[in-house]
Protein backbone atom coordinates (compact mmCIF):
# COMPACT_ATOMS: atom_id res chain seq x y z
CA UNK A 1 0.00 0.00 0.00
CA UNK A 2 0.49 3.36 -1.02
CA UNK A 3 0.85 5.69 2.56
CA UNK A 4 1.29 9.51 2.53
CA UNK A 5 1.37 12.07 5.60
CA UNK A 6 3.16 15.47 6.17
CA UNK A 7 3.82 16.83 9.77
CA UNK A 8 4.17 20.79 9.78
CA UNK A 9 7.40 22.22 11.62
CA UNK A 10 5.90 24.80 13.99
CA UNK A 11 7.72 24.18 16.75
CA UNK A 12 9.81 21.26 18.02
CA UNK A 13 8.04 17.37 18.50
CA UNK A 14 6.00 17.11 21.93
CA UNK A 15 5.05 13.78 23.10
CA UNK A 16 1.89 14.02 21.77
CA UNK A 17 3.44 14.29 18.19
CA UNK A 18 5.02 11.20 18.98
CA UNK A 19 2.56 9.00 20.35
CA UNK A 20 -0.63 10.31 18.36
CA UNK A 21 1.13 10.25 15.26
CA UNK A 22 5.17 10.07 14.66
CA UNK A 23 4.98 6.77 16.58
CA UNK A 24 2.16 5.25 13.77
CA UNK A 25 4.27 6.78 11.08
CA UNK A 26 7.41 4.84 11.73
CA UNK A 27 5.40 1.63 12.65
CA UNK A 28 3.68 2.24 8.70
CA UNK A 29 7.33 2.06 6.85
CA UNK A 30 7.46 -1.12 7.08
CA UNK A 31 5.90 -3.19 4.11
CA UNK A 32 4.50 -0.36 2.74
CA UNK A 33 5.49 2.30 0.21
CA UNK A 34 5.40 5.42 2.44
CA UNK A 35 6.04 9.17 1.63
CA UNK A 36 6.53 11.17 4.47
CA UNK A 37 6.96 14.85 4.06
CA UNK A 38 7.82 18.29 6.83
CA UNK A 39 5.08 20.37 5.42
CA UNK A 40 6.47 24.16 5.44
CA UNK A 41 4.62 25.46 3.19
CA UNK A 42 1.28 24.59 5.27
CA UNK A 43 3.29 25.96 7.85
CA UNK A 44 3.58 29.35 6.29
CA UNK A 45 -0.20 29.85 7.34
CA UNK A 46 1.17 30.50 11.22
CA UNK A 47 5.38 30.59 10.64
CA UNK A 48 6.63 33.82 9.29
CA UNK A 49 9.71 33.97 10.68
CA UNK A 50 12.00 32.56 7.82
CA UNK A 51 14.78 31.71 10.22
CA UNK A 52 12.60 30.00 12.68
CA UNK A 53 11.01 28.23 9.63
CA UNK A 54 14.25 26.98 8.25
CA UNK A 55 15.32 25.79 12.04
CA UNK A 56 12.21 24.02 12.22
CA UNK A 57 12.07 22.22 9.12
CA UNK A 58 15.89 20.79 9.80
CA UNK A 59 14.64 20.10 13.89
CA UNK A 60 11.95 18.04 12.45
CA UNK A 61 14.04 16.04 10.10
CA UNK A 62 16.59 15.12 12.99
CA UNK A 63 13.72 14.29 15.50
CA UNK A 64 12.14 12.24 12.66
CA UNK A 65 15.11 9.99 11.56
CA UNK A 66 16.31 10.29 15.27
CA UNK A 67 12.82 8.32 16.43
CA UNK A 68 13.11 5.83 13.62
CA UNK A 69 12.00 6.65 10.45
CA UNK A 70 14.58 5.14 8.27
CA UNK A 71 15.09 6.75 4.89
CA UNK A 72 15.97 3.34 2.93
CA UNK A 73 12.66 2.15 4.23
CA UNK A 74 10.49 5.44 4.14
CA UNK A 75 10.83 8.25 1.39
CA UNK A 76 11.50 12.00 3.68
CA UNK A 77 11.30 15.03 1.85
CA UNK A 78 10.50 18.55 2.47
CA UNK A 79 7.26 19.66 0.82
CA UNK A 80 9.11 22.80 -0.95
CA UNK A 81 11.25 20.84 -2.57
CA UNK A 82 8.50 19.07 -4.70
CA UNK A 83 7.32 21.98 -6.70
CA UNK A 84 4.94 19.57 -8.97
CA UNK A 85 2.65 19.60 -6.15
CA UNK A 86 2.53 23.69 -6.01
CA UNK A 87 1.10 23.52 -9.90
CA UNK A 88 -0.76 20.32 -8.86
CA UNK A 89 -2.91 22.14 -6.48
CA UNK A 90 -3.98 25.17 -8.47
CA UNK A 91 -4.83 22.38 -11.34
CA UNK A 92 -7.46 21.43 -8.68
CA UNK A 93 -8.25 24.52 -7.19
CA UNK A 94 -9.61 25.52 -10.98
CA UNK A 95 -12.43 23.03 -10.01
CA UNK A 96 -12.68 23.75 -6.39
CA UNK A 97 -16.30 25.01 -5.18
CA UNK A 98 -15.52 27.85 -2.27
CA UNK A 99 -18.41 26.82 -1.02
CA UNK A 100 -16.98 23.54 -0.08
CA UNK A 101 -13.79 25.53 1.26
CA UNK A 102 -15.91 28.04 3.28
CA UNK A 103 -17.03 25.28 5.04
CA UNK A 104 -13.86 23.54 6.16
CA UNK A 105 -13.45 23.79 10.28
CA UNK A 106 -10.28 25.27 10.41
CA UNK A 107 -11.51 28.53 8.23
CA UNK A 108 -14.90 28.14 9.46
CA UNK A 109 -13.94 28.12 12.98
CA UNK A 110 -11.65 31.72 12.61
CA UNK A 111 -14.16 33.07 11.02
CA UNK A 112 -16.87 32.67 14.05
CA UNK A 113 -14.29 33.70 16.36
CA UNK A 114 -14.16 36.97 14.17
CA UNK A 115 -10.19 36.44 13.48
CA UNK A 116 -8.69 37.22 10.11
CA UNK A 117 -8.07 34.11 8.20
CA UNK A 118 -5.82 34.49 4.76
CA UNK A 119 -6.05 32.46 1.24
CA UNK A 120 -3.45 30.25 2.58
CA UNK A 121 -5.61 29.08 5.21
CA UNK A 122 -9.23 29.11 3.05
CA UNK A 123 -7.40 26.99 0.36
CA UNK A 124 -4.93 24.48 2.70
CA UNK A 125 -7.49 21.56 2.02
CA UNK A 126 -6.42 21.62 -1.77
CA UNK A 127 -2.93 22.18 -0.88
CA UNK A 128 -3.23 19.07 1.39
CA UNK A 129 -5.37 17.19 -1.50
CA UNK A 130 -2.54 18.05 -4.15
CA UNK A 131 0.26 16.66 -1.68
CA UNK A 132 -2.22 13.44 -1.42
CA UNK A 133 -2.91 12.79 -4.82
CA UNK A 134 0.32 13.53 -6.28
CA UNK A 135 2.23 10.04 -4.85
CA UNK A 136 -1.07 7.86 -5.56
CA UNK A 137 -1.69 7.63 -2.07
CA UNK A 138 -4.08 5.13 -1.04
CA UNK A 139 -3.84 5.48 2.60
CA UNK A 140 -3.35 9.00 4.75
CA UNK A 141 -2.94 8.78 8.10
CA UNK A 142 -4.79 11.38 10.29
CA UNK A 143 -6.22 12.55 13.14
CA UNK A 144 -9.79 12.97 13.95
CA UNK A 145 -9.42 16.27 13.25
CA UNK A 146 -8.32 16.24 9.40
CA UNK A 147 -10.69 13.70 8.16
CA UNK A 148 -12.81 16.49 6.59
CA UNK A 149 -9.90 17.25 4.62
CA UNK A 150 -9.69 13.65 2.95
CA UNK A 151 -13.43 13.85 2.31
CA UNK A 152 -12.26 17.15 0.79
CA UNK A 153 -9.68 15.56 -1.09
CA UNK A 154 -11.43 12.85 -2.52
CA UNK A 155 -14.14 14.86 -3.51
CA UNK A 156 -11.62 17.14 -5.73
CA UNK A 157 -9.86 13.75 -7.19
CA UNK A 158 -13.54 12.24 -7.71
CA UNK A 159 -14.60 15.31 -9.53
CA UNK A 160 -11.38 15.37 -11.49
CA UNK A 161 -11.90 12.44 -12.62
CA UNK A 162 -15.53 12.94 -13.96
CA UNK A 163 -14.73 15.53 -16.32
CA UNK A 164 -11.04 14.43 -17.40
CA UNK A 165 -10.50 11.00 -17.08
CA UNK A 166 -9.46 8.13 -14.35
CA UNK A 167 -6.66 10.20 -13.76
CA UNK A 168 -6.15 10.29 -9.47
CA UNK A 169 -6.51 7.57 -7.40
CA UNK A 170 -8.97 8.29 -4.53
CA UNK A 171 -7.03 8.18 -0.81
CA UNK A 172 -8.57 6.93 2.18
CA UNK A 173 -8.22 8.05 5.84
CA UNK A 174 -6.74 5.89 8.41
CA UNK A 175 -7.29 7.59 11.53
CA UNK A 176 -4.58 7.86 14.41
CA UNK A 177 -5.43 6.01 17.10
CA UNK A 178 -2.95 7.34 20.13
CA UNK A 179 -1.51 4.49 22.09
CA UNK A 180 -3.31 6.55 25.41
CA UNK A 181 -5.11 9.95 25.94
CA UNK A 182 -2.05 12.22 25.79
CA UNK A 183 -2.48 14.92 28.15
CA UNK A 184 -0.83 18.09 28.46
CA UNK A 185 1.51 19.65 31.89
CA UNK A 186 -2.32 21.16 32.84
CA UNK A 187 -4.36 18.19 32.12
CA UNK A 188 -6.02 19.06 28.65
CA UNK A 189 -4.71 17.90 25.19
CA UNK A 190 -1.41 18.23 25.11
CA UNK A 191 -0.66 20.78 22.28
CA UNK A 192 1.71 23.69 21.61
CA UNK A 193 -1.38 26.07 21.40
CA UNK A 194 -2.10 25.54 24.84
CA UNK A 195 1.47 25.88 25.80
CA UNK A 196 1.55 22.63 27.61
CA UNK A 197 3.74 20.47 26.11
CA UNK A 198 6.89 18.54 26.99
CA UNK A 199 9.27 18.20 23.74
CA UNK A 200 10.79 14.82 22.50
CA UNK A 201 14.11 15.90 23.28
CA UNK A 202 13.91 18.72 25.59
CA UNK A 203 16.85 18.97 27.87
CA UNK A 204 16.68 16.61 30.71
CA UNK A 205 16.72 18.94 33.41
CA UNK A 206 13.85 21.37 32.73
CA UNK A 207 11.61 18.60 31.18
CA UNK A 208 11.60 16.80 34.59
CA UNK A 209 10.80 20.40 36.14
CA UNK A 210 7.98 20.69 34.34
CA UNK A 211 7.02 17.35 35.52
CA UNK A 212 7.32 17.86 39.28
CA UNK A 213 5.24 21.02 38.71
CA UNK A 214 2.12 18.94 36.96
CA UNK A 215 -0.67 19.96 39.07
CA UNK A 216 -2.03 17.31 41.27
CA UNK A 217 -5.66 16.69 43.20
CA UNK A 218 -5.75 17.73 46.71
CA UNK A 219 -6.19 13.89 48.51
CA UNK A 220 -4.47 12.54 51.43
CA UNK A 221 -1.18 10.49 50.87
CA UNK A 222 -3.12 7.62 52.60
CA UNK A 223 -6.52 7.47 50.59
CA UNK A 224 -6.88 4.89 47.88
CA UNK A 225 -7.07 6.42 44.48
CA UNK A 226 -9.15 3.50 42.77
CA UNK A 227 -9.52 5.93 39.37
CA UNK A 228 -5.96 5.92 38.85
CA UNK A 229 -7.09 5.36 35.02
CA UNK A 230 -8.79 8.79 35.14
CA UNK A 231 -5.20 10.58 36.42
CA UNK A 232 -3.36 12.92 34.37
CA UNK A 233 0.02 11.25 35.57
CA UNK A 234 -0.94 7.74 35.38
CA UNK A 235 -2.00 8.34 31.47
CA UNK A 236 1.55 10.11 31.31
CA UNK A 237 3.56 6.89 32.67
CA UNK A 238 1.57 4.27 31.08
CA UNK A 239 2.94 5.53 27.96
CA UNK A 240 6.37 5.06 28.28
CA UNK A 241 5.91 1.99 31.05
CA UNK A 242 6.31 -1.55 30.65
CA UNK A 243 3.04 -3.99 31.57
CA UNK A 244 4.72 -5.00 34.63
CA UNK A 245 5.28 -1.22 35.68
CA UNK A 246 1.78 -0.14 35.02
CA UNK A 247 0.44 -2.99 37.02
CA UNK A 248 2.57 -1.96 39.52
CA UNK A 249 2.18 1.82 40.01
CA UNK A 250 -1.68 0.99 39.08
CA UNK A 251 -1.83 -1.30 42.73
CA UNK A 252 0.01 1.71 44.39
CA UNK A 253 -3.03 4.09 43.49
CA UNK A 254 -5.28 1.41 44.76
CA UNK A 255 -3.63 0.73 48.05
CA UNK A 256 -2.24 4.54 48.48
CA UNK A 257 -0.38 6.06 51.17
CA UNK A 258 1.70 7.49 48.41
CA UNK A 259 2.91 10.59 47.37
CA UNK A 260 2.71 12.49 43.77
CA UNK A 261 6.29 13.37 43.85
CA UNK A 262 7.16 9.34 43.60
CA UNK A 263 4.85 9.13 40.59
CA UNK A 264 6.55 12.10 38.97
CA UNK A 265 9.51 10.89 39.72
CA UNK A 266 8.61 7.61 38.27
CA UNK A 267 7.41 9.05 35.00
CA UNK A 268 10.55 11.24 34.52
CA UNK A 269 12.76 8.33 35.12
CA UNK A 270 10.31 6.30 32.39
CA UNK A 271 10.46 9.13 29.53
CA UNK A 272 13.90 9.14 30.28
CA UNK A 273 14.98 5.88 29.49
CA UNK A 274 12.23 5.23 27.14
CA UNK A 275 14.05 8.34 24.55
CA UNK A 276 17.93 7.81 25.90
CA UNK A 277 18.60 5.98 22.38
CA UNK A 278 17.03 8.57 20.13
CA UNK A 279 17.77 11.60 22.12
CA UNK A 280 21.75 9.28 21.67
CA UNK A 281 20.63 9.21 17.55
CA UNK A 282 19.88 12.88 17.16
CA UNK A 283 23.08 14.61 18.74
CA UNK A 284 24.82 12.38 16.14
CA UNK A 285 22.95 13.09 13.48
CA UNK A 286 23.01 16.98 14.07
CA UNK A 287 26.71 16.51 13.86
CA UNK A 288 26.33 16.25 10.11
CA UNK A 289 23.57 18.31 9.40
CA UNK A 290 25.24 18.21 5.77
CA UNK A 291 24.64 14.77 6.08
CA UNK A 292 20.50 14.98 7.54
CA UNK A 293 19.93 17.46 4.43
CA UNK A 294 21.63 14.95 1.60
CA UNK A 295 18.65 12.60 2.80
CA UNK A 296 16.13 14.92 2.11
CA UNK A 297 17.56 15.80 -1.10
CA UNK A 298 17.39 12.63 -2.08
CA UNK A 299 14.11 11.68 -0.43
CA UNK A 300 12.49 14.97 -2.75
CA UNK A 301 14.49 13.43 -5.94
CA UNK A 302 12.28 10.34 -5.59
CA UNK A 303 9.12 12.11 -4.51
CA UNK A 304 9.70 14.30 -7.65
CA UNK A 305 9.84 11.54 -10.02
CA UNK A 306 6.93 10.06 -8.35
CA UNK A 307 4.87 13.61 -8.65
CA UNK A 308 6.47 14.76 -11.85
CA UNK A 309 4.42 11.39 -13.19
CA UNK A 310 1.31 12.09 -11.88
CA UNK A 311 1.20 15.92 -12.69
CA UNK A 312 1.76 14.78 -16.31
CA UNK A 313 -0.99 12.07 -16.58
CA UNK A 314 -3.28 15.08 -14.59
CA UNK A 315 -2.14 18.26 -17.54
CA UNK A 316 -2.33 15.91 -20.23
CA UNK A 317 -6.09 15.02 -19.09
CA UNK A 318 -7.36 18.38 -18.85
CA UNK A 319 -5.56 19.43 -21.82
CA UNK A 320 -2.49 22.24 -20.51
CA UNK A 321 0.37 19.68 -21.43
Amino acid sequence: MKVLSGIQPTGRFHWGNYFGAIQQYIDLQHGNEAYYFIANLHALNTVRDPKALSGYTLDAALDLLALGLDPSKAILFVQSDVPEVSELCWLLMTGTPMSMLANCHAYKAKKEKGLPADVGLFTYPVLMAADILAYDAEIVPVGEDQIQHIEVCRDLAGSFNHHFGEVFVLPKARVLQATAKVPGLDGEKMSKSYNNTIEVFEPIGPARKKIMRIPTDSRPMEEPKPDYEGDNLYQLFSLFATEAQKAEMAAMYQKGGFGYGTVKKALADAAETYFAAARERREKLAADPAGVKEILRDGAARARKKAGEVLSRAKKACGVA
